[in-house]
């Protein structure tokens, strides 16, 4: 029997890949996103063990109506979906604490409450030695204010997740990238002297690309990871060595 893997924010970036890598290996996947035209090529390029389910994880309703098209025994579960809502929107001048609020609870909402509605969702359907994996961010270590800050609380909620589901034999791990290229992450691209600073800060001397990240994730995902539970995964080329 074909496992099943869900993958949040699929569409796209590392979260295509991270689906692609899952129908390479065998596994049946559904990618869940916001935008239901990038979903649906995205699960054609994928092939017939592909398919799309469009919801905002983020939000209550939407996650539990897409629940009748959700597969019923659940495999594996990507916490992808998220986003540096900052990059997309004007930051707010100083002493505006209305949009200072809404800057942050924006970042939380993206990174954390999708992550959180999505699996709590989901946890009447984890197979035995069921896998869930959330992307993390250097940012959790090296701050950038709301942003980091989410992906901070995404680690605790993490480590409380993985003591939970234990005795299910049901895993939680985090795979925490650095600076990935080639994801559509950040509108117009990276700038130049940002991305030569990231890369200044690796040990390796590169900027990751979204394979390297999917493939630590397949790796917590597979059976011989069963025994890694409530970790943190750095895929930063160890830039996080000196945050």
């Amino acid at each position: 029997m074909s496992r099943i893997a869900v993958v949040t924010g699929g569409a796209t970036g590392i979260g295509r890949q991270i689906a692609a890598r899952f129908v390479a290996d065998g596994l049946s996947v559904v990618i869940t996103g916001r935008c239901a035209g990038s979903l649906a090529e995205t699960a054609d390029r994928l092939g017939p063990r592909a398919r799309a389910v469009p919801f905002d994880a983020s939000a209550p309703d939407e996650v539990h109506a897409a629940l009748a098209d959700l597969p019923h025994r659940v495999d594996v579960l990507v916490n992808n979906a998220g986003a540096h809502t900052d990059l997309h929107r004007p930051l707010p001048d100083p002493g505006d604490l209305h949009a200072l609020r809404a800057s942050w609870l924006a970042n939380i909402e993206a990174n954390l409450i999708s992550a959180v509605l999505v699996t709590a969702a989901l946890q009447p359907r984890f197979a035995g030695h069921g896998r869930i994996v959330s992307i993390g961010s250097i940012a959790a270590k090296a701050g950038n204010w709301g942003y980091g800050a989410a992906k901070a609380a995404l680690e605790t909620w993490n480590r409380e997740l993985a003591c939970h589901l234990g005795s299910r034999g049901v895993t939680a791990n985090i795979v925490s990238p650095g600076l990935v290229e080639n994801t559509g992450f950040r509108p117009g691209g990276i700038p130049a002297e940002h991305r030569a600073r990231q890369i200044a800060r690796t040990a390796t001397g590169r900027a990751a690309q979204p394979g390297d990240v999917a493939a630590a994730v397949a790796f917590l995902a597979s059976a011989e990871a069963g025994h890694i539970t409530g970790q943190i995964l750095h895929v930063n080329g160890g830039a996080h060595l000196g945050t």
